[in-house]
């Protein structure tokens, strides 16, 4: 536990698991995850500053929250992180908003929004994640693993007010919409075959209601007057 904590507290960023079973020595990862659980554990026992945290790329020693204030005055370290206000508002559009367009920031932010990008572009925070599929073919920024790490979160479902600020995957609404457009033009086409069944079974019916009969009783009246013809004609 003495090496987890060691490593942990020398190490620049966030370890995996299997990372800090191999610098610690350690059997496996599952190991590795057992002492971290027991120092935490430790470290809460006696009110230590430190804990170790789950984030994007691992675990890291962080201290808490509330020790902020004292160690900005040691290295300045609010003065390296800090964020210019129209940096922050476009990085909190990425956040809440990604996969996003540069087009779409703007919008939203009504303003030019190409510098800050490049800003949070170079300080890790923000990212190329693709391209869009609609005209031109635009790059969709999202967020880093280092975002994640340097916030102290596990994933982006950690975000405050997520469910509600992070609006809900646009395609399967779409293809629910899709799926009942063809639903109704298979009910128009198949009400439109129903009718032409049902005029095309009328008019059978209708041409079975003519009656034969006449016609055969002319054609008889026809054979009757040859008939009383040929007996004149004989006699």
């Amino acid at each position: 536990m003495a090496k987890v904590e060691a490593v942990l507290f020398v190490a620049d960023g966030a370890l995996s698991t299997r990372k800090i079973a191999q610098l610690a020595t350690l059997a496996n990862a599952k190991e590795a995850k057992e002492l971290i659980d027991q120092l935490n554990d430790a470290l809460a026992a006696s009110q230590s500053a430190f804990h170790i945290k789950r984030v994007a790329t691992g675990y890291r020693m962080m201290t808490h929250p509330q020790f902020s204030f004292w160690l900005n005055k040691l290295h300045q370290r609010q003065a390296a992180l800090k964020l210019s206000p129209p940096a922050m508002e476009t990085l909190a559009i990425v956040v809440y908003r990604q996969p996003i367009t540069r087009a779409d920031i703007e919008s939203v932010r009504g303003v030019q929004s190409a510098e800050m990008l490049k800003q949070l572009m170079d300080r890790g925070l923000v990212r190329i994640g693709g391209k869009d599929d609609s005209l031109g073919r635009p790059f969709l920024y999202e967020t880093t693993r280092k975002f994640l790490e340097i916030f102290g979160l596990k994933n982006l479902e950690d975000l405050p007010m997520a469910d509600m600020l992070r609006p809900a995957p646009e395609e399967p609404v779409k293809a629910a919409m899709e799926e009942i457009e063809e639903t109704e033009d298979e009910t128009e086409d198949i009400s439109e075959s129903e009718e032409v069944a049902e005029l095309s079974t009328d008019a059978e019916e209708q041409t079975e209601e003519i009656p034969d009969v006449e016609e055969s009783d002319s054609f008889e009246d026809f054979e009757d007057e040859d008939s009383e013809d040929e007996d004149l004609e004989a006699a």
